[in-house]
């Protein structure tokens, strides 16, 4: 807090010793500072009761006096920095500095009246507006500054930019209004909505300039001007009556469809067109023209504005005017307000209707019309296109799945329109940023037909995000050019002397279009992530994933990825590109993730703890006994992510295991590491292994199946019925038997012990098993105690065999 008062003091202490004129070039730092100390500024003057405090209180109220003292200055320059200050102060303070900032108001209000530079007026226009923003959110304060400053503040702003007749309730714009334009409107589209009722008598003059701004078919003001001439136009609604403000919405939108009707009808004059409105009252407003005339429109259309002539103005004004319609569906309004979807759509089947003539398409000609309008016509066309399919795209971003039922009519519209003009490069940007649209929400139910449709597309898309392809190298050329004959056309001379010429200039295309790399780029991932992949032809999925390679783009190489080729009977399985996606971006987290995930285990919740069994104290002594040699793999704990069947189910696998073939162990947590894989036994041999070599018999399954008693029957198995060498446990489906070498018969104990059990995989794991003594856990599978399958002798035999 001692930091914030020396800086506060600093900043008193500069304002008052250093000249006026030499404020200017210090008022961006004074601003920062002031900025720093809004904790000093904004905490209650009231409460200071300490001497630290009551110094600080000193020092706020030295600044306030000073700043509204500059606010008063007879130079430009203590006003420039007054304006910075003020507006610095306020936002740091909050409501501390509000409640006391009228005489600011006042100061700031009477420099808008006053000879001083654009600059310092803009300024106190943008800290006006500022304050009044601030003070909305305190009802005490709108009553006592708003309320009272606002109207004046309208009508000083209005007067920056027009005139006002005395008689005439419309203003019209000065000739030197554009420095001021963008700033009023912005102010005025800031703070019409939070208080309507004060800009209500003010409505028709804002509306009659808006109407000029709009109206203006030369290119008289900038693009971000009438971008907010447009946002104004739609949220003078809001100063309607009480609860008409939805009707005059909808009436404002239905005479905006109008006017784009009406400027059809003259500049679509020179093709008969073959669409016919559903609305009764569109079909009666076209009225005669005079073909003897360059086309124009005299009269004042429904929205009030002015005249044009010109294939080219016309144009101009239907691009407005659609972009005046979507400022309709992306304006937030404070009312309900129901969109005219059917008559949005009817506007834009007209206009997509009428498209430049290719590929064998005729178009119907007037002949009353010269082939200079028409031939104009046709050149302009992609224009409207392209403000066509904007309209769509805010359309369809705004209704989201309520565009769903009409998502298949704007499909076919943007296909049709892409077969005649895909030349274009912004119809083909307008294009992707519409179907990706329509794929977020209608994608998964597409059809094989619609997706088939696209395939033109999908190949346009690609060669848009390739680079295009380069000349071959000079010294290339020069041998191709000896093998030629002299008759045919040489290479490029310059292309020797700087071969980077070229390259260069083939790669500026590309770059030099960043909207539609943009468009193409975000179209890719849409598609393969929304659209069913199976719907793709093979071909067409293989030069996506080529053209994804190409460019390395990191978004499109993860959507293929996550969204693979289907399996599809009598066809392979297709590469994957996860290589490319970790060459190129292995430094990516989502990468890292999709590659070494290092989620845990995800597990049956019902098994309780997260599917894992608690291992008592017994259980960990257990694992430290000798595993028996016989057994090289202990069994799995029983966990519950693995669930055991109730009766143990012996696969044909116990009868089919091929002669002498080496099992791999698998890796274990419980596993030795001295334990060696043994080899495969089959039950017959398990008692016929009193060799000194230790070799095994060839198993006659076929035969002894059936025949041995001491044979395990697989249809008949059951805990009860079951017959074995030795105590086993069953903890699972399969069957695998094992024998001990000849090498560890020493550290043998019991006869041989058949496991039945183990892994999905087959693989062979061994299991602790206690010993008789010991008690036993609950989690613990309870062991099945078998009586030998062999007679007394024949054991004994073995025995001595083994010793």
């Amino acid at each position: 807090m001692a930091s914030l008062s020396m800086s506060l003091h600093a900043v008193n202490h500069r304002l008052t010793n250093i000249p006026v004129k030499q404020l200017p070039p210090l008022a961006s730092c004074l601003a920062t500072s002031l900025s720093n100390c809004g904790e000093l500024l904004s905490s209650p003057q009231q409460q200071k009761s300490a001497k630290s405090d009551s110094d600080d209180a000193v020092q706020v109220h030295k600044l306030m006096t000073r700043l509204a003292s500059l606010l008063q200055d007879r130079t430009p320059e203590g006003r420039w920095t007054a304006v910075v200050l003020v507006k610095a102060v306020v936002e740091a303070g909050q409501w501390e500095i509000l409640r006391g900032c009228e005489p600011f108001v006042r100061g700031l209000m009477a420099i808008l009246t006053k000879a001083d530079p654009t600059s310092t007026k803009k300024m106190a226009v943008i800290t006006l507006t500022r304050i009044f923003h601030l003070t909305y959110q305190y009802p005490t304060l709108v009553r006592e500054i708003t309320t009272p400053s606002l109207p004046g503040f309208v009508t000083s702003a209005l007067n920056l930019i027009s005139t006002k007749p005395s008689s005439e309730p419309s203003r019209t714009l000065k000739s030197n209004a554009t420095p001021f334009l963008e700033i009023v409107l912005h102010a005025f589209g800031e703070l019409i909505g939070r208080h309507p009722t004060i800009f209500r008598p003010f409505s028709a003059q804002i509306h009659s300039l808006l109407q000029t701004i709009i109206g203006s078919t030369s290119p008289t003001f900038p693009e971000s001007v009438v971008a907010l001439a447009e946002r104004l136009f739609v949220l003078l609604h809001n100063c309607a009556p009480k609860n008409t403000s939805g009707e005059e919405w909808k009436n404002a939108c239905h005479m905006t469809i109008a006017s784009l009707h009406g400027t059809a009808h003259y500049v679509f004059r020179a093709v008969v067109e073959q669409w016919e409105s559903t609305d009764p009252s569109m079909r009666k407003n076209a009225g005669p023209q005079d073909y003897t005339q360059e086309v124009c429109d005299l009269g004042p259309d429904p929205l009030g504005l002015p005249r044009w002539q010109g294939i080219g103005p016309g144009v101009d004004r239907l691009v407005v005017l659609l972009r005046l319609l979507s400022a309709f569906l992306n304006t937030p309004s404070a009312s309900t307000v129901s969109i005219p979807i059917g008559s949005i759509l009817d506007l834009t089947s007209r206009l997509t209707s009428v498209t430049v003539p290719a590929n064998g398409v005729e178009v119907q000609n007037n002949p009353q019309i010269g082939r200079a309008e028409r031939e104009n016509l046709f050149a302009e066309l992609p224009r409207i296109h392209t403000a066509c399919f904007n309209l769509l795209v805010t359309f369809v971003k705004k209704l989201e799945t309520g565009a769903v039922p009409v998502g298949q009519t704007i499909l076919e519209q943007a296909l049709w329109v892409f077969r005649a003009e895909k030349s274009s490069r912004e119809v083909r940007t307008a294009i992707y940023d519409l179907i990706r649209a329509l794929f977020m929400h209608m994608g998964p139910s597409l059809t094989k037909q619609s997706v088939s449709s696209l395939t033109n597309l999908i190949h346009t898309c690609c060669s848009d995000l390739l680079p295009p392809v380069g000349d071959e190298s000079p010294a290339k050329l020069s041998a191709d050019s000896k093998a030629k004959s002299k008759n045919q056309v040489t290479a490029n001379a310059d292309s020797f002397l700087n071969p980077g010429l070229k390259s260069g200039r083939q790669l500026s295309p590309s770059s030099s279009f960043p909207d539609l790399k943009r468009a193409a780029s975000e179209f890719i991932p849409a598609l393969l992530t929304n659209v069913p992949t199976e719907y793709l032809a093979p071909s067409l999925r293989a030069e996506i994933d080529r053209t994804i390679i190409m460019t390395s783009d990191k978004n499109a190489m993860l959507a293929s990825i996550l969204n693979p080729v289907p399996p599809v009977k009598g066809r392979g399985m297709g590469a994957s590109i996860i290589p490319f996606l970790a060459r190129g971006h292995a430094a990516q987290m989502e990468v890292e993730g999709l590659i070494r995930p290092r989620m845990p285990v995800l597990t049956n919740a019902s098994s309780g703890l997260g599917g894992y069994a608690q291992i008592d104290e017994e259980d960990e002594d257990e694992d430290d006994m000798t595993v028996p040699a016989s057994v090289p793999h202990a069994a799995p704990v029983n966990t519950g992510f693995l669930k055991q069947s109730a009766t143990p189910i012996l696969q044909n696998d116990l009868m089919d295991i091929q002669e002498s073939q080496p099992t791999v162990p698998s890796l274990n947590k419980r596993s030795h590491g001295d334990d060696q894989p043994q080899p495969l036994t089959t039950p017959s041999s398990i008692g016929k292994t009193g060799q000194a070599n230790g070799q095994t018999k060839r198993p006659r399954v076929e035969n002894e199946v059936v025949a041995a008693p001491s044979q395990l029957s697989v249809d008949s198995a059951s805990p009860n019925t079951f017959t074995g060498t030795a105590a086993i446990s069953v903890p699972t489906s399969s069957a695998i038997f094992t024998q001990t070498p000849p090498a560890q018969t020493a550290s043998v104990n019991t006869s041989s012990t058949a496991t039945v059990g183990g892994p999905l995989s087959g693989t062979a794991v061994s299991q602790p098993i206690p010993s008789a003594g010991d008690d036993e856990s609950d989690n613990e599978l309870p062991t099945l105690n078998m009586d030998p399958d062999t007679d007394d002798e024949e054991e004994e035999d073995v025995t001595m065999g083994e010793s």
